[in-house]
């Protein structure tokens, strides 16, 4: 708040001192002829400057959502990695409306501090910009590790990154863990099962993953990720939590970021052919981002230590999810098939009787309605992209 206040008084004098420098230049315009171009830059100066007054009264006079207000024994100092991404900042604001501190630790690579800008300055709240594969040292009493870029153009931008985020990200992680004696949630992913052989995937299946292939930066990364939790769990006594998560959608998912159920909403919304890869008939499930956030919370607070899937079993052909996209937004873009994808995975469909039996979860939110949802956020997004490209 302190910060708040103090841009807010130096914007103020900016404004003050070119409203002098314009009223100089209208002074001495008859004398000295002054150039009109001139005189119109420091006016649209002063029009920039005044918005941007505007908006620190506004950001400073803003509430923040209503919390909870818990008593220092059931208050957690909880750390999230990845936070200010597409499920990590999801999962913030569950954590922070229940009234634990939160802090934040995101290098925002995929990330965006939009995500979580509606809780800067709250009292709970800490954002601190840092990449894991370099130490960090700070004192909770959770972690939850969702650090890592997680769709197929991000990861596979920098295949080096990916891995060393996912390995050496996650023994500093654990590190920490065992230091300040955390219970540490590691993000894991369907991806561990790589194209399967075994349908629908259980916890028990130890997948078919190609180890050399464009995907097994993330796939062979996420596994070793696995590997090193439960060594230190027996070696180290740190208690983990290891959750397999499934394709997951919602708002706040980055527009560009290659996935199936963005790229198809984008298409769709421009009327652009919706744009399938391989024969169509390879299968997903989807589920909606709220329904994964339950699923986090519930398998941090359990007693439950083996991996557990995060998906919902509800399964689609990726012809028969287009055509869902299609019919909610209407339009007439047509769909188109491309060649397949290296290594992309044929089924995909979780087993979730363990998360049934052992949390009590299971998805809730019907695709139409999550869908729906999430082509609002896109329609937002769009149209300020839209608003950006358009000359002044």
């Amino acid at each position: 708040m302190r910060i708040l206040v103090f841009f807010f008084f130096t914007v103020l004098f900016a404004v003050v001192l070119s409203v002098k420098l314009l009223a100089d230049a209208l002074e001495n315009s008859g004398n000295h002829a002054r150039n009109n171009s001139d005189i119109k830059l420091l006016s649209e100066k002063i029009e920039n400057l005044t918005l941007q007054v505007n908006k620190l009264q506004d950001s400073a006079s803003k509430p923040f959502s209503k919390v909870k207000k818990l008593s220092y024994l059931y208050k957690k100092r909880i750390l999230v990695t990845g936070g200010a991404g597409f499920v990590g900042s999801h999962l913030v604001d569950r954590l922070m409306s229940e009234g634990h501190e939160v802090t934040i630790v995101d290098n925002f690579f995929t990330g965006s501090k939009k995500n979580i800008e509606h809780w800067i300055g709250h009292e709970n709240f800490e954002l601190i910009r840092h990449d894991i594969i370099n130490p960090l040292y700070v004192e909770v009493d959770q972690i939850y590790h969702l650090a890592s870029p997680a769709s197929p153009p991000h990861y596979m931008f920098n295949p080096v990154k990916t891995i060393k985020t996912n390995t050496i990200g996650t023994i500093n992680l654990l590190g920490l863990a065992r230091r300040v004696g955390a219970r540490i949630l590691v993000a894991s992913t369907s991806e561990v099962y790589g194209d399967p052989l075994v349908h629908p995937q259980d916890e028990d299946y130890w997948g078919h993953v190609n180890p050399i292939g464009p995907r097994s930066c993330y796939d062979e990364g996420k596994r070793v990720a696995e590997a090193l939790s439960y060594a230190y769990a027996k070696q180290e006594n740190v208690e983990v939590r290891v959750a397999r998560i499934f394709n997951t959608y919602g708002p706040r998912m980055h527009i560009n970021d290659g996935r199936v159920v963005s790229n198809f909403i984008q298409q769709a919304l421009q009327n652009n052919s919706i744009t399938i890869y391989g024969s169509g008939k390879q299968t997903r499930s989807f589920q909606y981002v709220s329904d994964l956030v339950d699923g986090l919370i519930l398998l941090m607070n359990s007693n439950y230590s083996a991996p557990i899937n995060l998906g919902n079993p509800d399964e689609y052909t990726i012809e028969e999810f287009a055509s869902v996209i299609k019919e909610i937004i209407g339009g007439v873009s047509p769909i188109v098939k491309q060649n397949g994808v290296q290594d992309d995975p044929q089924r995909r469909k979780p087993s979730i009787r363990r998360a049934k039996l052992y949390l009590g979860w299971s998805p809730k939110v019907p695709l139409a309605v999550g869908l729906k949802k999430t082509i609002k956020y896109f329609e937002k997004e769009l149209m300020k992209e839209n608003a950006k490209d358009k000359p002044l």
